[in-house]
């Protein structure tokens, strides 16, 4: 039977957050999701002791071990984004070629206190053209960079948007979410 509703299906965008242990991943999509994020945070134990790099992470006591889960819905231009927190450490990347199958962009969240564990992240979305944007997270006691300073360290393309962000901050989340969408939109072939 053919439906005469002239409601239609939602346009959806699937987001991956992405970046090195400890960088706010969790916390981003906590900080804008409209649902109860779902996550797979566990307490870290002594078995991660000589494996996992807790410098620079401070009183961190938790880790995401597969991935986190929040929705936003933009109701008059019925667009639905997905979003996917990536985990952090080595040990769980395997998890990131299932999270990428279907995206069409993700965020790089960057703390500039340990810059380099976002390397990872950039190397996975280039390699498979994944459009992306970093996002510096910004931490108390971090110096702040401008974004072109970032771009530089990080020798990312132009075409990247480098912004700044507070994970915990709402608007700060929703800003980021929307340049990358502005990204994902302009940079699709017509």
């Amino acid at each position: 039977m053919v439906s005469d509703s002239s409601e239609l299906f939602p346009t959806a965008f699937k987001f991956l957050i992405a970046g090195g242990f400890g960088v706010g991943k969790t916390t981003f999509v906590r900080s804008v999701s409209e649902i109860e994020p779902l996550t797979t945070e566990e307490t870290l134990t002594v078995a991660s002791i000589g494996t996992d790099d807790l410098s620079g992470v401070g009183e961190k006591t938790t880790t995401t071990v597969a991935m986190d889960f929040g929705r936003i819905t933009f109701n008059p231009q019925n667009i639905v984004l997905f979003l996917f927190g990536t985990p952090g450490q080595e040990r769980f990347w395997f998890m990131w070629e299932d999270l990428v199958r279907g995206a069409l962009g993700a965020v790089v969240l960057a703390d500039t206190r340990r810059l380099e564990d976002c390397f990872a992240a950039v190397e996975f979305f280039e390699q498979r053209g994944i459009n992306f944007v970093v996002a510096v997270n910004h931490f108390q006691g971090s110096f702040h960079y401008r974004p072109e300073e970032v771009r530089e360290a990080l020798d990312i393309k132009p075409h990247v948007p480098v912004v700044m962000c507070d994970a915990r901050d709402r608007r700060s989340t929703a800003s980021v979410l929307v340049q990358l969408t502005e990204h994902v939109l302009t940079s699709r072939p017509v």
